[in-house]
């Protein structure tokens, strides 16, 4: 299809302010519907272990990724716990994480409670100090006078109960410092910049031999913090990719790879729903860099594609969201692959005959990533979501799949 008026509108602003000195990054992108990125009051969950003392059970929210507002007796079995976000606008991520354990063995009832506008999303999962992160059993959930409500069994050993997984930015510097001790001559760790509350933004750039005379792909996860079913995805597809076997090797000897692992270190650490530590949605602010971590990230990317006069040609946003689906472009004609969706959507689909998940093919009218990398360099650009519940064994499995997939189409360009 051809590019509208409007969208070339929105191109030409971006691809003026490319042209700028290293001390800057792309200029402000004007939208049909601009969106909030000043900073916006943060509402600090007080970190503090709650005594239930009547029923001899604690509760505590002492810990990075936590979330739990309140949390008050309603009766001799039921304890109420209020979960809020970190501001408001906000969409409906109701994330929360705390720890529970009782003076002695004891059965109780967890209600939830939101403020009005929000409800329950996400299925509690559950953890001790020696399982893994488990979705708790159907037969333990119910509704008690139209509130989400849950059934634990405590013990003097802390209870685990959160939204999704906890994975933090310690956690998830763990990770990557593997990647980096186990691929030295492969990836290159940078620190581009520092959030709000000054932990930093890695960066992994990913190449063989020399950079020069590389296109570019860009991997990025955790703009929104709940959201580690995407995370999951992301970590499953970037090991693939580096598996040392000859299809890595022929895609390493043409292609060089920017991974952005945390872009949102403050608001996973501090248990947000959505937000980073200004109270902003990270994935609105590609066009306006009002925010620091968007900043150091569009920067790092147009200096680097700048200094060595490459392309970035693909663009990957691992996200979560109810389902399963892919946000794609409209635009097609002249972006740097344009025939990557079809063939890319047709052999995961392939892998996984009985799994055919949406695709939603549109220009956003909001400043996202995808729309940057369109809107900046042209480039196929992808939010990747996965479902919140989605099987993580799935999970891993199809981002192994299109991870492979992608390397086998871009190595026959």
């Amino acid at each position: 299809m051809s590019l509208s008026k409007s969208l070339l509108k929105f191109i030409s602003l971006v691809l003026i302010g490319i042209l700028v000195t290293s001390c800057s990054i792309v200029k402000p992108i004007h939208v049909k519907k601009p969106f909030d990125t000043h900073s916006k009051k943060i509402y600090l969950q007080q970190k503090k272990i709650y005594n239930l003392e009547e029923m001899g059970i604690k509760l505590s929210n002492k810990f990075d990724g936590a979330r739990l507002n309140n949390a008050t007796q309603v009766n001799d079995s039921i304890i109420a716990v209020s979960i809020y976000p970190e501001n408001a606008p906000i969409n409906n991520s109701a994330y929360y994480a705390f720890k529970i354990w009782s003076n002695n063995p004891k059965t109780v009832y967890v209600q939830f409670k939101y403020p009005k506008k929000y409800s329950h999303r996400y299925i509690p999962k559950l953890k001790t100090s020696t399982t893994k992160f488990t979705p708790i059993s159907s037969e333990n959930v119910f509704l008690l006078d139209s509130i989400y409500t849950i059934k634990l069994s405590l013990t003097k050993e802390p209870l685990t109960v959160s939204a999704q997984e906890i994975i933090t930015s310690t956690a998830t510097k763990n990770w990557y410092s593997k990647i980096i001790s186990s691929n030295t001559n492969l990836v290159h760790y940078k620190t581009v910049g520092k959030s709000v509350l000054g932990r930093p933004i890695p960066m992994l750039d990913i190449y063989t031999g020399s950079p020069e005379n590389k296109e570019i792909v860009v991997l990025l996860s955790r703009q929104h913090p709940p959201e580690v079913s995407g995370f999951i995805a992301f970590q499953s597809f970037l090991e693939t990719v580096l598996q040392d076997n000859d299809l890595s090797k022929s895609f390493f000897s043409k292609y060089r790879i920017l991974v952005f692992p945390i872009v949102n270190p403050d608001g996973v650490d501090l248990g947000h729903w959505r937000h980073n530590a200004h109270g902003i949605d990270l994935n609105r602010d590609w066009g306006f860099y009002r925010q620091p971590e968007v900043k150091a990230v569009t920067k790092a990317i147009v200096k680097t594609a700048k200094k060595y006069k490459e392309k970035v040609i693909l663009g990957i946003d691992f996200h979560s969201t109810q389902e399963d689906l892919y946000y794609t472009s409209g635009t097609i004609e002249g972006t740097t692959i344009p025939n990557f969706y079809d063939d890319w959507f047709l052999a995961i689909n392939k892998a996984f005959p009985n799994y055919t998940p949406n695709e939603i093919r549109e220009d956003s009218t909001q400043p996202v990533s995808k729309g940057w990398f369109l809107a900046t360099f042209k480039a196929t650009a992808i939010t990747y979501e996965i479902g919140d519940e989605t099987p993580r064994s799935f999970v891993k499995a199809k981002a192994k799949v299109a991870a492979i997939e992608m390397i086998k189409i871009l190595n026959k360009r």
